[in-house]
């Protein structure tokens, strides 16, 4: 079931199919986060998500940690109907990293059996409210019921696009360019690319972002990372060289709409020159 009961009651009646912040479309959500101090005009199109914390989470509490990734599921499951409610196209959340199977084998089940739950609970919500379902990284590492889980989430969702949700899961950004340099070599040994038609956009569209909107949202405009961690850990390396980088203090599973807001307003202060000058 999806978190809407932790939403407040404005962004629970924007959760309507049909409710992108274009004219007349959404006018309550909009003047909701206008006085929340967001122009609504201004959110990113595309967020990316380094969701750290559950275990400290759960440590904090005397819980399992297994309890510590079940409140992170909620806490994800929020931060999905909030980026589709307030207008951002994609979300990718690195889920799982290629450098995770180094943890207690327990636990790495745990977090693969947690996302698979987390598309299957959802996974009718997600087709009716237009939300496009994607599993990028490495799938030979996936449980074989969390392979499963993609192929469905891939068939029930493939024609919508108001919303794409990627979930990195056996990611690593490293291999991901590696793999696409390798996907271009084949390519020039069959005669299908010569060497110098490889550009930045050709390289680009290798890669498994690239699947949001046919590569219109391969790159986002804002990461997050979660309890007071400052770096990307091999996360989206390509993809985020001039994303805007937004470190969050708290906890994971206690990142919700208020912290997600303020994440908002410090990427609408900032001004995004892309390397140029503007004066």
């Amino acid at each position: 079931m999806l978190a809407a009961g932790l939403l407040s009651r404005t962004t629970r009646r924007a959760l309507l199919p049909a409710r992108r912040l274009h004219a007349g479309a959404a006018a309550p959500l909009e003047e909701a986060l206008v006085r929340a101090g967001i122009r609504p005009e201004s959110v990113p199109r595309h967020v990316a998500v380094v969701p750290d914390g559950n275990r400290r989470w759960a440590q904090a509490r005397g819980l399992p940690t297994a309890e510590g990734h079940e409140a992170g599921r909620r806490a994800l499951e929020r931060t999905v109907l909030l980026s589709h409610a307030w207008g951002v196209r994609a979300l990718t959340v690195f889920a799982f990293s290629q450098e995770n199977f180094g943890r207690p084998k327990a636990e790495v089940d745990c977090v693969m059996g947690t996302i698979e739950r987390m598309i299957r609970d959802n996974l009718d919500e997600y087709e009716r409210i237009g939300i496009r379902v994607h599993l990028i990284g490495n799938p030979s590492g996936r449980s074989e019921s969390l392979q499963e889980a993609a192929r469905e989430a891939d068939e029930m969702t493939r024609s919508n696009s108001d919303f794409h949700l990627m979930l990195a899961t056996c990611y690593s950004g490293r291999r991901e360019i590696v793999e696409a340099c390798r996907a271009l070599a084949r390519r020039v040994e069959g005669g299908l690319l010569r060497p110098e038609e490889i550009d930045e956009a050709v390289l680009a569209g290798e890669l498994q972002t690239s699947a949001a909107a046919c590569g219109e949202l391969s790159c986002p405009d804002l990461v997050v990372r979660t309890s007071g961690e400052h770096r990307l850990s091999n996360f989206l390396l390509w993809q985020s060289a001039y994303s805007e980088l937004y470190f969050a203090d708290a906890l994971w599973p206690d990142f919700g709409e208020a912290e997600y807001l303020k994440a908002l307003r410090a990427f609408q202060s900032r001004e995004r020159r892309f390397g140029q000058r503007t004066a």
